[in-house]
């Protein structure tokens, strides 16, 4: 069972920046993919971003050139540093890891963009 606690969310104006955090209970290194997905209301959880155990990443058209995923094995630890934030970023972004055809979830953080 791999447990993951997000951290980073909050309120912040247009044009603003984020930093979230998940911290996974084992070693990163050892997951297939990690990633960053995101619900607003009223709306579909959608990804945002993935990183796998080879550093490949990949994002979302909407959020290209603004966010970055990025992964710290030695602090089990996967970033999402988030850029030029919109209105429409606002959601609770949750934390996904994927090993051996299991998936786990975070219990995700508040992103809210708003002026």
């Amino acid at each position: 069972q791999v447990q993951l606690v997000e951290s980073g969310g909050g309120l912040v104006q247009p044009g603003g920046s984020l930093r979230l955090s998940c911290a996974a209970s084992e070693s990163v290194a050892s997951l297939n993919s990690m990633g960053w997905y995101r619900q607003a209301p009223g709306k579909q959880r959608e990804w945002v971003a993935i990183v796998t155990s080879g550093t490949n990443t990949r994002y979302q058209d909407s959020v290209k050139g603004r966010f970055t995923i990025s992964r710290d094995n030695a602090k089990n630890t996967v970033y999402l540093q988030m850029n030029s934030l919109k209105p429409e970023d606002t959601a609770v972004y949750y934390c996904n890891a994927i090993r051996n055809g299991r998936i786990y979830w975070g219990q995700g953080t508040q992103v809210t963009v708003s002026s």
